[in-house]
């Protein structure tokens, strides 16, 4: 089975620890992989940092001044561990270590890989870019807890609407083009360029609609934003 038939999937941290574990999400997530792990050569999971990350960079920042480069170092911290999770409800069946450095050449015949967050500068989703780049896969499945990129932040504005389809060039407009560690964006801006120059398209959708991502697994029409 070709490499090309690889996916990548930017997993977020918000849905796999909202407030506390979300074992019920993590447990049908779980199911819904092996149910279409044949139909794939590799199956990637990039973990996210989420809250834990923005908790503990929350924290960092009351006892003292904090830089950026630090604060990076944390939410990559936090990644690793939500990682380590994915990977040990996968079991055996997931390659042994969690894959911190996306550059690095896994030989492996597991079809599950779990990665985190690498170095300060973006969040993990730019290593969901890297590794889509190394097994030749051509889309990055972002499950975040928003089911769509608005035209402009719907927590500020009633009036925000949802976009099915958009360039990179537009979404850069709706994001801009600065990363802050921590930032709670649809999609990293560092990532975004990066996929936008490899010719990588991002699907955006909701992370616990889990019967929506099955929909697209099985090449459905789905409920989400496709990005490039």
């Amino acid at each position: 089975m070709s490499q090309k038939n690889s996916i990548i999937i930017s997993l977020g941290g918000s849905i796999i620890v909202p407030d506390e574990v979300n074992a019920t999400f993590l447990k049908k997530f779980r199911e819904l992989i092996l149910q279409n792990l044949n139909k794939y050569s590799k199956i990637v999971i990039v973990a996210g940092g989420g809250k834990v990350c923005r908790k503990y960079n929350a924290a960092a920042e009351k006892v003292t001044k904090i830089s950026p480069e630090n604060l990076d170092w944390l939410g990559i911290s936090a990644t690793k561990l939500n990682a380590e999770l994915i990977r040990v409800i996968f079991g055996t069946l997931a390659y042994e270590k969690v894959i911190n450095n996306p550059h690095q050449k896994i030989n492996t015949k597991k079809r599950i890989i779990i990665g985190s967050g690498y170095v300060p500068g973006s969040s993990s989703d730019l290593d969901a870019v890297i590794l889509a780049e190394q097994y030749g896969a051509k889309t990055v499945i972002n499950l975040s807890n928003i089911s769509h990129v608005y035209n402009k932040d719907p927590r500020k504005y009633k009036d925000a609407r949802q976009i099915g389809v958009m360039t990179w060039k537009e979404f850069k407009k709706v994001i801009g083009g600065k990363y802050v560690p921590g930032m709670n964006a649809p999609f990293d801006p560092v990532a975004a360029k990066r996929a936008e120059k490899a010719g990588i398209r991002v699907v955006v959708m909701k992370g616990t609609n889990l019967a929506n991502f099955k929909r697209f697994l099985q090449k459905k029409p789905f409920s989400g934003t496709v990005i490039g």
